[in-house]
């Protein structure tokens, strides 16, 4: 494995002034930087990082030095006073503003038919080196002085408050306050035409929601709302003031992350922050809260403390992604937050986590390109997430907090590991955490375990559950069983163990489904725990939850996947709406089954109707004044599976609706089903073409989502072609483009098509993505909605020559377990589906 120096180790910068001057319509930006900071002892030159740069220059601590470039972006500086002790080095450079998205960049908009940019940053992991010399690491704090010469006339944005601005030769000169201690990854700044909505705080933090002239004010009402209540609630809950005077929260019109929590100048795609109260579903509206807490999270847990290096990066994301939940769920408490988290967030988890070959938690990161693999949204978001929810529940929620206090108070300004957050936290529980912990933070997977009962005697037992292939494992964990008798332990840490004793009561195990753990029960007690949703016994949690494993334990191949049918079947009356999204996944994982075999997707079809359609007659189309958000949603479930079982009612209203209504007037929640429903039924070419023009022409990202969404649920091959040539000829953001991919690779009339886009368009996918973190993407959803073996051997001459870029190997060796286990599992468990759907 290449290895990269870590650069701190020759130069460690306290601060640095950057006078930086952007030409953008020159697509060039010049800038000087001064740093200054110290050299340890026996280091003979001073090495920074510098990506794409012009150096012209290079002057220590006021005499010229030489310079040169060598391999992994460093930037060698030689002069013979460099010795143990402080200098200051300046640098004179230029650079290229690039479409990237990373670094710098323009992001691209047109307001009343003249098209406009901003320029924003997009730093994070190792792009800072692109726009300014430095040591880009995240345990190399300093300060920053920074100062912008721009253009006149437009709003100048940095991670601090404006201290002055001025006209210079006809350019606007604006500079920050000085920031705090921070590493350079935070830094932004974004300047453009941008309007806004501000806040105050409790305690007097000024907040700001910007957006682009494009956008309609009444867009950033609610994302203000919960980026105000977020401040003051981590305010109280971390027991740490937000440390900064203001919190400027940006979308960006094109961002190849979800977004990014630069300290005090947060960036957003325009579709994770701005929420039209006309057209935003009301899971737009929760997604944007979430993303929010998320990034206002980031602020302590990332900003305030940030890790030392990145095999630490869940100290950011997993924390962020629990804080979000959290927070959110103690403000908007209605939401029903942590029934969502298992709907989301565990799902994700359990499925990614499966498979042999994922990452760790906490993994060993070498190299540079290897940053980009560890943002797995499923691992080290949301099973991290997991993961401390886990040790949440174990600790309790006075000793977490407390913990978070003294972390906080303990290393603010400064770098840590996860061993100094274990410390903290088991101070505050008096608990040995680190020997808790530790073994699922440092090795990937997660047990099944099993529970049988026979009239003598009760025995658990754990061993490491995979779908697809895999060498054997003896990994084990200890496991919260969480279990709803007293007899077995609190934490399962053999591989098994046996109790003599038969309780005569239902036993269930991880309740609260808290743990990081999937349950097998013997056949006996399964039988009871179907029986306890027949008898309306379990609550929406343990309903979602057993039918969750139950479709894991399927694709494990521990159960037949034909025992699916009769078991969601159970759920007929069930009402809802979470409960419901674990239904959706279990029809589709009977889908692909039936892909080849025209009569029984016919009985599947049919199944799904039955299935949905007292709630059809119940709810129907029309929202109801007053009605319960989760009726609002669950709605939209109800019709999206009547209308792919395509019953009649479903498919004429859904038309109905679209010729009859202005598509900014439909309901948000049923907007992308009767989108489909038009692009799949509707026999005027005209209606389809409509929304193509629509979609070039609005700037609300919602709707651009759901007309996308619309569009790939096309049958016509004609129509398929001109959809994936969208995507190369600048019809389709550069941002949007992986979900476009996505869309049409899970519509299996045009899985292959899109598919062959894929390697036929791999230069021009390389030369847009690569070193963005979505660049392995591509790999990991053509194995995540490939099924047949034709195509795992194509996947397999395809990508396996690539396996030798560090961006992508690990994605390529997951993607090949992933799709040859789903292949296998095709081939052992479709006769048998296919027979129980035909004797429906």
């Amino acid at each position: 494995m290449q290895t990269v120096s870590r650069l701190i180790d020759f130069f460690t910068p306290e601060h640095y002034q950057l006078s930086l001057t952007i030409e953008r319509a020159n697509r060039r930006f010049s800038g000087i930087v001064t740093m200054n900071g110290f050299t340890p002892e026996n280091i003979h030159d001073i090495r920074v990082h510098a990506k794409d740069l012009t150096v012209t220059s290079v002057t220590l601590d006021g005499k010229s030095a030489e310079f040169h470039m060598e391999e992994n972006d460093e930037l060698v500086i030689s002069h013979p006073d460099i010795k143990t002790g402080r200098h200051v080095v300046v640098i004179a450079y230029s650079g290229d503003i690039t479409d990237g998205m990373h670094g710098m960049y323009p992001c691209y908009f047109d307001h009343n038919g003249t098209k406009k940019e901003l320029i924003a940053t997009q730093f994070e992991s190792h792009h800072a080196r692109e726009v300014f010399p430095c040591i880009d690491e995240p345990e190399a704090k300093a300060t920053f002085d920074v100062s912008l010469t721009t253009e006149q006339n437009i709003t100048v944005l940095g991670n601090m408050p404006v201290t002055h601005q001025r006209i210079e030769d006809g350019k606007l000169v604006t500079t920050f306050d000085t920031t705090p201690r921070m590493s350079t990854y935070l830094l932004a700044w974004v300047t453009g035409e941008l309007h806004r909505k501000t806040a105050i705080t409790k305690t007097g933090v000024e907040v700001n929601v910007w957006a682009t002239v494009a956008q309609d004010a009444n867009s950033l009402d609610h994302a203000l709302e919960v980026a105000v209540k977020t401040i003051d609630f981590f305010n109280d809950y971390f027991g740490t003031p937000y440390p900064l005077p203001k919190s400027d929260h940006v979308a960006l019109p094109d961002f190849g992350a979800g977004a990014m929590e630069n300290w005090g100048l947060i960036t957003y795609r325009e579709i994770t922050l701005l929420a039209d109260p006309k057209t935003a579903s009301i899971s737009a509206k929760q997604y944007v809260a979430i993303v929010v807490a998320h990034e206002l999270s980031h602020q302590w847990f990332g900003n305030l403390v940030t890790m030392k290096w990145w095999n630490d990066l869940w100290l950011n994301e997993s924390f962020a992604n629990f804080m979000e939940y959290v927070a959110i769920d103690a403000l908007y408490p209605e939401w029903d937050m942590w029934l969502e988290f298992s709907r989301v967030e565990v799902i994700s988890a359990l499925r990614r986590d499966s498979l042999a070959g994922v990452q760790a938690i906490r993994t060993d990161v070498h190299h540079p390109d290897e940053i980009g693999t560890l943002f797995d949204p499923a691992i080290v978001y949301a099973k991290g997430a997991r993961l401390l929810r886990m040790l949440h529940q174990y600790i309790g929620e006075d000793a977490f907090r407390s913990g978070l206090q003294t972390y906080f108070k303990t290393y603010q300004y400064g770098n840590t590991t996860g061993e100094d957050l274990w410390k903290t936290l088991g101070t505050a529980s008096g608990k040995n955490i680190p020997e808790f912990m530790n073994a699922w933070i440092s090795q990937p997977g997660f047990p099944v375990v099993t529970l049988a009962q026979t009239s003598e005697e009760l025995t658990v037992s754990q061993k490491q559950f995979f779908i697809g292939p895999h060498s054997p494992s003896d990994a084990h964990w200890p496991v919260p069983l969480n279990a709803s008798i007293p007899e077995l332990p609190e934490i399962l840490s053999e591989k098994t163990v046996t109790i003599s004793t038969t309780p005569t009561s239902e036993i269930r195990l991880n309740i609260g489904n808290t743990a990081h753990f999937i349950s097998s029960y013997d056949e006996n007690l399964r039988v009871r725990l179907v029986e306890s949703i027949k008898n309306d016994q379990l609550n929406p949690l343990d309903r979602l939850q057993l039918l969750n494993e139950q479709t894991l334990l399927a694709r494990g191949g521990i159960i037949p996947s034909s025992s699916l049918i009769p078991l969601v079947a159970v759920y007929e009356n069930e009402t809802q709406e979470s409960v419901w999204g674990i239904l959706v996944l279990a029809v589709n994982d009977l889908k692909r089954f039936v892909e080849t075999d025209v009569e029984a997707e016919k009985h599947l079809k049919k199944f799904v109707a039955h299935l949905s359609a007292n709630l059809y007659q119940k709810i129907g189309w029309a929202q109801q004044p007053n009605e319960p958000e989760t009726t609002t949603k669950l709605r939209a479930i109800i019709i999206g599976l009547s209308l792919y079982s395509e019953h009649p009612d479903a498919v004429q209203t859904a038309l109905g609706l679209f010729r009859s209504t202005n598509i900014d007037d439909l309901n948000p929640e049923l907007r992308p089903y009767i989108l489909s429903a038009v692009v799949k039924y509707s026999e005027d070419p005209e209606e389809i073409e409509s929304l193509i023009t629509l979609y070039k022409a609005t700037p609300n990202a919602n709707l651009r989502k759901d007309i996308a969404l619309g569009l790939a649920a096309t049958k016509d091959s004609v129509r398929i072609k001109q959809l994936l040539a969208f995507i190369t000829d600048g019809t389709v953001r550069q941002q949007d483009v992986i979900h476009w991919v996505v869309q049409l690779l899970q519509n299996r009339v045009s899985r292959a098509a899109t598919w062959n886009w894929i390697r036929t368009n791999w230069d021009w996918i390389e030369k847009k993505f690569a070193g963005d973190k979505s660049y392995d993407y591509f790999a990991r959803y053509s194995a995540g909605f490939l099924t047949t073996r034709e195509q795992l051997q194509e996947y397999r001459d395809f990508f396996i020559p690539m396996q030798s870029e560090i961006a992508l190997a690990r994605t390529i060796s997951i993607g090949l377990i992933e799709l040859g286990g789903k292949v296998e599992l095709i081939e052992r468990d479709s006769g048998s589906v296919i027979d129980t759907l035909n004797q429906l």
